[in-house]
């Protein structure tokens, strides 16, 4: 589907501050503000004309150099450590804890630790029969990623889940690097424990930070993320965009997806249908 973006925009102005918004194909928008987000936008529209995707930069939209993204429930469609849960009898309990991390109620650190503990004495076979039959990719995001990859654009994939799950998933998607946390195994079975440093919220933000200072100066950047621990990492970006996310994850970003795919995020940026590589 071709642009849209012959038509003239719209302007908003509230308390002496103007921004555009222009339909960029369907319902999706892009704004010119650099400080605008989605809780500023939706002061502005009523239900009727809300967005399904919008956008908003101060410099005009080009495609980034650097992709940086969350995993669970970004570039999959499920939340490995509750699907893991699942295999030991315990998703619901699990999935509470997971919950309220993702929505910014419970230190991630303390949450990830006690989620793993519940999880001693799983058999490591677990692993690989959740990901074989539970985990799949988001749909559009294997378009997304070869589609920016096409274009000159490094990705990352980094995730307060599991080595375990990420560098399998990041194989399937073909990003560049992949870095998360690695569940501690000992004599075929979880040992409750975590091997190394925690990757969290500020472990998301510095990669993307040194990724794009290894790159060079002037680096348009790419975030995607959900949850609460994607914040810092999405408000670093160029792009933070918000995928189906939590309401504070929503109002952090500089963009988001509510409903559509992740392809959605190339529209956004103006690369065209006919360049998308498929999946």
């Amino acid at each position: 589907m071709e642009t849209l973006r012959d038509a003239p925009p719209q302007w908003l102005i509230d308390e002496g501050v103007a921004f555009s918004i222009q339909q960029v194909a369907g319902d999706l928008f892009e704004l010119d503000w650099s400080t605008a987000n989605s809780q500023m936008l939706d002061r502005f529209l009523d239900e009727s004309l809300r967005p399904d995707a919008a956008l908003v930069s101060d410099r005009g939209f080009a495609i980034p150099q650097l992709f940086v993204s969350d995993m669970d429930s970004t570039m999959i469609g499920q939340e490995c450590i509750d699907e893991l849960a699942d295999f030991a009898g315990i998703k619901h309990q699990i999935a509470a804890i997971t919950e309220r991390a993702m929505q910014g109620e419970l230190d991630f650190e303390s949450a990830l630790r006690e989620r793993v503990m519940l999880l001693r004495d799983l058999s490591e076979g677990a692993i690989l029969e959740c990901l074989n039959t539970r985990i799949e990719p988001m749909p559009g995001a294997a378009t997304l990623v070869a589609t920016l990859k096409a274009h000159g654009c490094r990705t990352v994939l980094v995730t307060g889940g599991f080595h375990q799950f990420a560098d399998p998933v990041g194989e399937w998607l073909g990003f560049d690097r992949v870095v998360g946390n690695r569940l501690a195994i000992e004599g075929g079975s979880l040992t409750g424990d975590l091997v190394g440093p925690i990757t969290d919220s500020s472990v998301k933000k510095s990669v993307l930070i040194e990724e794009a200072e290894q790159l060079g100066d002037g680096l348009v950047t790419l975030a995607t993320g959900d949850g609460a621990n994607d914040i810092p990492m999405l408000v670093a970006a160029t792009y933070g965009i918000a995928y189906r996310a939590k309401p504070g994850a929503r109002a952090a970003a500089n963009g988001w997806i509510d409903r559509g795919d992740l392809t959605a995020v190339l529209r956004l940026l103006d690369i065209p249908e006919r360049s998308w590589v498929r999946d």
